[in-house]
Protein backbone atom coordinates (compact mmCIF):
# COMPACT_ATOMS: atom_id res chain seq x y z
CA UNK A 1 0.00 0.00 0.00
CA UNK A 2 1.31 3.47 -0.89
CA UNK A 3 -0.33 5.74 1.71
CA UNK A 4 2.54 7.84 3.07
CA UNK A 5 0.27 10.58 4.46
CA UNK A 6 -1.78 8.10 6.50
CA UNK A 7 1.29 6.34 7.85
CA UNK A 8 3.01 9.61 8.77
CA UNK A 9 -0.08 10.90 10.57
CA UNK A 10 -0.54 7.63 12.45
CA UNK A 11 2.97 7.86 13.91
CA UNK A 12 3.24 11.64 14.36
CA UNK A 13 0.02 12.30 16.27
CA UNK A 14 -0.71 9.84 19.11
CA UNK A 15 -4.46 9.37 19.72
CA UNK A 16 -4.63 11.44 22.92
CA UNK A 17 -2.32 14.29 21.89
CA UNK A 18 -3.86 17.58 20.86
CA UNK A 19 -2.94 18.90 17.44
CA UNK A 20 -3.55 22.48 16.26
CA UNK A 21 -3.45 23.29 12.56
CA UNK A 22 -5.16 25.21 9.78
CA UNK A 23 -8.29 23.44 8.56
CA UNK A 24 -8.40 21.78 5.16
CA UNK A 25 -11.23 20.53 2.98
CA UNK A 26 -10.63 17.10 4.54
CA UNK A 27 -11.91 18.51 7.86
CA UNK A 28 -15.33 19.71 6.68
CA UNK A 29 -17.30 16.82 8.18
CA UNK A 30 -15.53 17.08 11.54
CA UNK A 31 -15.93 20.86 11.60
CA UNK A 32 -19.62 20.60 10.79
CA UNK A 33 -20.13 17.99 13.49
CA UNK A 34 -18.23 20.02 16.08
CA UNK A 35 -20.09 23.25 15.30
CA UNK A 36 -23.58 21.77 15.35
CA UNK A 37 -23.02 19.59 18.43
CA UNK A 38 -21.43 22.46 20.36
CA UNK A 39 -24.22 24.87 19.48
CA UNK A 40 -26.94 22.34 20.23
CA UNK A 41 -25.50 20.88 23.44
CA UNK A 42 -23.35 23.61 25.02
CA UNK A 43 -25.11 26.84 24.03
CA UNK A 44 -28.54 26.12 25.51
CA UNK A 45 -28.36 29.27 27.66
CA UNK A 46 -28.40 31.19 24.37
CA UNK A 47 -30.90 29.32 22.18
CA UNK A 48 -32.96 27.90 25.08
CA UNK A 49 -33.87 24.90 22.93
CA UNK A 50 -35.92 27.19 20.67
CA UNK A 51 -36.06 25.22 17.40
CA UNK A 52 -36.13 28.39 15.28
CA UNK A 53 -33.08 29.94 16.97
CA UNK A 54 -31.28 26.61 16.84
CA UNK A 55 -32.06 26.16 13.14
CA UNK A 56 -30.89 29.70 12.31
CA UNK A 57 -27.68 29.26 14.29
CA UNK A 58 -26.78 25.91 12.75
CA UNK A 59 -27.80 26.90 9.22
CA UNK A 60 -24.96 26.90 6.71
CA UNK A 61 -22.75 24.82 8.96
CA UNK A 62 -23.05 21.69 6.86
CA UNK A 63 -19.95 20.20 5.18
CA UNK A 64 -20.71 21.77 1.77
CA UNK A 65 -21.03 25.26 3.28
CA UNK A 66 -17.83 24.82 5.27
CA UNK A 67 -16.00 23.68 2.15
CA UNK A 68 -17.21 26.90 0.49
CA UNK A 69 -15.77 28.88 3.44
CA UNK A 70 -12.40 27.18 3.03
CA UNK A 71 -12.44 27.54 -0.77
CA UNK A 72 -13.20 31.26 -0.32
CA UNK A 73 -10.10 31.65 1.87
CA UNK A 74 -11.62 31.57 5.36
CA UNK A 75 -9.02 31.25 8.09
CA UNK A 76 -10.21 28.23 10.06
CA UNK A 77 -8.18 26.31 12.62
CA UNK A 78 -8.90 22.93 14.12
CA UNK A 79 -7.86 21.18 17.29
CA UNK A 80 -7.62 17.44 16.81
CA UNK A 81 -7.15 14.35 18.90
CA UNK A 82 -5.78 11.77 16.55
CA UNK A 83 -7.74 12.37 13.36
CA UNK A 84 -10.87 13.64 15.15
CA UNK A 85 -11.74 17.35 15.06
CA UNK A 86 -12.54 18.32 18.66
CA UNK A 87 -12.63 22.12 18.30
CA UNK A 88 -12.74 24.73 15.57
CA UNK A 89 -11.82 28.40 15.53
CA UNK A 90 -11.97 31.08 12.88
CA UNK A 91 -10.34 34.42 12.15
CA UNK A 92 -11.21 37.41 10.02
CA UNK A 93 -8.54 39.66 8.52
CA UNK A 94 -9.59 42.68 10.56
CA UNK A 95 -8.39 41.12 13.83
CA UNK A 96 -11.61 39.34 14.71
CA UNK A 97 -12.05 35.88 16.12
CA UNK A 98 -15.13 34.83 14.19
CA UNK A 99 -15.84 31.55 15.95
CA UNK A 100 -14.56 29.18 18.61
CA UNK A 101 -16.44 25.97 19.38
CA UNK A 102 -15.47 22.80 21.25
CA UNK A 103 -17.17 19.45 20.81
CA UNK A 104 -19.24 18.65 23.93
CA UNK A 105 -17.40 15.35 24.46
CA UNK A 106 -14.17 17.33 24.85
CA UNK A 107 -15.30 20.40 26.80
CA UNK A 108 -13.65 21.16 30.12
CA UNK A 109 -10.25 19.89 28.94
CA UNK A 110 -8.71 23.33 28.19
CA UNK A 111 -8.92 22.68 24.46
CA UNK A 112 -10.82 25.93 23.95
CA UNK A 113 -8.16 27.85 25.88
CA UNK A 114 -5.38 26.25 23.84
CA UNK A 115 -7.10 27.02 20.53
CA UNK A 116 -7.92 30.57 21.64
CA UNK A 117 -4.25 31.21 22.43
CA UNK A 118 -3.29 29.84 19.00
CA UNK A 119 -5.80 32.16 17.30
CA UNK A 120 -4.47 35.13 19.27
CA UNK A 121 -0.90 34.20 18.26
CA UNK A 122 -1.99 34.04 14.63
CA UNK A 123 -3.51 37.53 14.87
CA UNK A 124 -0.28 38.83 16.43
CA UNK A 125 1.70 37.28 13.57
CA UNK A 126 -0.58 39.17 11.15
CA UNK A 127 0.35 42.44 12.89
CA UNK A 128 -2.84 42.91 14.91
CA UNK A 129 -2.40 44.71 18.21
CA UNK A 130 -5.99 44.19 19.37
CA UNK A 131 -8.46 41.38 18.82
CA UNK A 132 -12.24 41.57 18.80
CA UNK A 133 -15.04 39.05 19.01
CA UNK A 134 -18.73 38.75 19.78
CA UNK A 135 -19.33 36.34 22.66
CA UNK A 136 -22.49 34.44 23.40
CA UNK A 137 -23.93 34.34 26.90
CA UNK A 138 -22.51 30.81 27.17
CA UNK A 139 -18.98 31.87 26.23
CA UNK A 140 -18.87 35.31 27.89
CA UNK A 141 -17.38 34.09 31.19
CA UNK A 142 -14.84 31.96 29.36
CA UNK A 143 -13.50 35.00 27.50
CA UNK A 144 -13.47 37.18 30.64
CA UNK A 145 -11.38 34.49 32.36
CA UNK A 146 -8.95 34.70 29.42
CA UNK A 147 -8.44 38.45 29.84
CA UNK A 148 -11.03 39.74 27.36
CA UNK A 149 -12.94 42.93 28.19
CA UNK A 150 -16.37 44.30 27.36
CA UNK A 151 -16.34 46.51 24.26
CA UNK A 152 -19.86 47.90 24.11
CA UNK A 153 -23.48 47.06 24.60
CA UNK A 154 -24.81 43.65 23.60
CA UNK A 155 -26.45 43.33 20.22
CA UNK A 156 -28.77 40.61 18.97
CA UNK A 157 -28.22 38.19 16.13
CA UNK A 158 -31.31 36.15 15.27
CA UNK A 159 -32.65 36.89 18.75
CA UNK A 160 -29.48 35.70 20.49
CA UNK A 161 -27.49 38.28 22.50
CA UNK A 162 -23.90 38.85 21.44
CA UNK A 163 -21.44 40.65 23.68
CA UNK A 164 -18.73 42.68 21.90
CA UNK A 165 -15.36 42.04 23.50
CA UNK A 166 -11.76 43.03 22.88
CA UNK A 167 -8.31 42.09 24.04
CA UNK A 168 -4.94 43.75 23.66
CA UNK A 169 -2.46 41.54 21.85
CA UNK A 170 0.58 43.49 23.06
CA UNK A 171 2.99 41.36 25.06
CA UNK A 172 2.61 41.68 28.82
CA UNK A 173 5.65 42.75 30.83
Amino acid sequence: MNNKRGIAQAFSNPPESLGLRPATVFDVFGISRTLTRSIRDLCQADHRDDPIKLALWTAKKDPAAIRDWIDAGASLWVATKGEVVVAVGGLRAEGEISLLYVDPDHSGQRIGVTLLHRLQDELRAQGCTEAQLRATKTAHGFYVAQGWQEAGDPTKWNGIPQYPMRKSLHPVG
